[in-house]
């Protein structure tokens, strides 16, 4: 294990910066996703945070990003020190498995024994070192053959999270809080995910996965053959000139899967999984009630405002303002109210109702309103 503070030996982390955050309508737009965007207050975007987040673990020069091609130049003015050969782009969204899939291929073919970290361009973690820790703990789980993820313990029963339901602990070395997994658990309604967080057992699933990158296409192999045989062929021309012209041939093709459906959810059957549970504050900022919360220090007396010129009066109100219109705000004996201005979209909501803003964006795909999203 590396000294603390140095790289990690033969750690290569990955940051799949991809989806537009549909929860966060109409901040997030396919042309500005959720990771293009402050929403912490730390001055800079959530892409951004989890580079400098990552960076000390492997080194700088060993992280790849793995985006759409239309986000290439945004993604490169933010992250100035990302190097041309760890940029891969996507032609299309294809989820997690294609996305993590290629990355550790293309890796593998130039470091046979490189263990990959693959870490959302879009979550919030403030604590560094219980990061590192864990991070540590996985690389050594990895180096002992299995596929790792870090757990996050639970604060409260969120219906808006995965859950890891965690059997007994499990001895490998330089990973001493290692717990193996019994499985992965969908979305709770409130009242299982009440009985999760009193049984102890559950863990949230952070997305974060851990593993040689041999052993990771492996598993993804057993579980889809012809998607590994299709990003296998991808990996082989990456490095070449024939790159361009397998991409437009081969990507179309590939499924559209999550990576816990291929690699997570069989490696845990199979007793090849295992989770570092993560005590530090973790949250994806999945909806607008989050981003309240993030701002409020999870005080709900608290009016959280953004905007790098909002102009908000608030009487007795609480909730989030997001304003980019520059338009005057004023919120008079409202609680826990959303509110997101754009120069061409305008969300009231509250944060009770922050996970049905996705329903507002299907209904606008089904009406053909694409200039909005």
């Amino acid at each position: 294990m590396s000294p603390t503070g140095a790289p990690i030996d033969g750690f290569y982390s990955v940051i799949p910066a991809g989806g537009i955050g549909s929860r966060l309508w109409p901040l997030s737009r396919a042309d500005a996703p959720k990771f293009l965007h402050d929403l912490t207050g730390s001055g800079q975007t959530l892409l951004k945070d989890t580079w400098d987040r990552l960076a000390p673990l492997s080194g700088s020069e060993r992280i790849m990003v793995v985006t759409g091609r239309a986000h290439r130049a945004a993604v490169e003015e933010q992250l100035p020190d990302l190097t041309d050969p760890n940029v891969v782009l996507e032609s299309e969204p294809r989820d997690s498995s294609a996305a993590i899939g290629l990355a550790a291929a293309v890796l593998v073919r130039r470091e046979p024994d490189v263990i990959v970290g693959s870490f959302a361009a879009d979550h919030v973690i403030r604590d560094a070192r219980a990061f590192r820790r864990a991070v540590q703990q996985g690389v050594a789980a990895a180096r002992a053959g299995f596929i790792a993820t870090i757990g996050i313990t639970p604060t409260e029963p969120a219906i808006g999270f995965g859950y890891i339901h965690c059997a007994g602990p499990i001895s490998i070395e330089g990973a001493p809080n290692a717990v193996a997994v019994n499985s992965f658990v969908e979305k709770p309604d409130l009242a299982t995910a009440e009985r999760y967080l009193a049984d102890g057992d559950y863990l949230w699933n952070g997305g974060m996965f851990i593993a040689r990158a041999d052993v990771l296409l492996r598993q993804l192999g057993e579980s889809d053959p012809e998607l590994l045989a299709g990003i296998e062929r991808l990996a082989d021309a990456w490095d070449t000139p024939r790159r361009g012209a397998v991409v437009d041939q081969e990507w179309p093709r590939l499924k559209k899967i999550a990576i816990d459906y291929t690699v997570a959810e069989p490696a845990a059957a199979a007793g090849k999984l295992v989770v570092i549970p993560g005590d530090f504050e973790w949250d994806d900022v999945g909806d607008f009630a989050s981003i309240a919360k993030l701002h409020s220090g999870g005080r709900k007396s608290d009016l959280a405002i953004l905007g790098e010129n909002a102009r908000v009066l608030a009487d007795r109100s609480t909730g989030v303002v997001i304003s980019q219109s520059g338009r005057m705000i004023s919120l008079v004996g409202v609680t826990d109210i959303v509110v997101v201005d754009t120069p061409d979209a305008l969300l009231v909501t509250t944060t009770a109702n922050a996970q049905r803003v996705k329903s507002v964006v299907d209904a606008l795909k089904l009406s053909g309103r694409d200039d909005v999203l």
